[in-house]
């Protein structure tokens, strides 16, 4: 049950993330940024019709048109594997509430 978008710009892509995560019950599984960040992909996760609806919400509301948009039911497990990859970078490289406070 994963969701789709592509779109141009980081800010634009955290507007459509806002729109889709308020419009539906999702939650962000990953994000990937290419061309520097010209080009950002976002994924959400959730129930099917949760989904659709928080694709169709970023597909009508988002400050710009998407580059691309879809939706997938049933992902096969290579694409569960694949988005699984892709959020462990951001798991890994998140600080601890504890560091964060040393720093402080």
């Amino acid at each position: 049950m994963y969701g789709l978008i592509e779109i141009t710009g980081v800010v634009a892509a955290m507007d459509a993330l806002d729109i889709m995560c308020k419009a539906a019950d999702v939650t962000l599984s990953t994000w990937e940024r290419k061309l520097g960040g010209r080009l950002v992909t976002i994924i959400v996760e959730g129930e099917v019709a949760a989904v659709t609806a928080a694709v169709e919400a970023a597909r009508t509301q988002a400050l710009k048109p998407l580059a691309a948009f879809g939706v997938i039911a049933n992902p096969h497990e290579e694409i569960v594997g694949l988005v699984e990859r892709s959020a462990s970078r951001f798991k890994d490289s998140e600080p601890s509430d504890e560091s964060y406070l040393q720093e402080v």
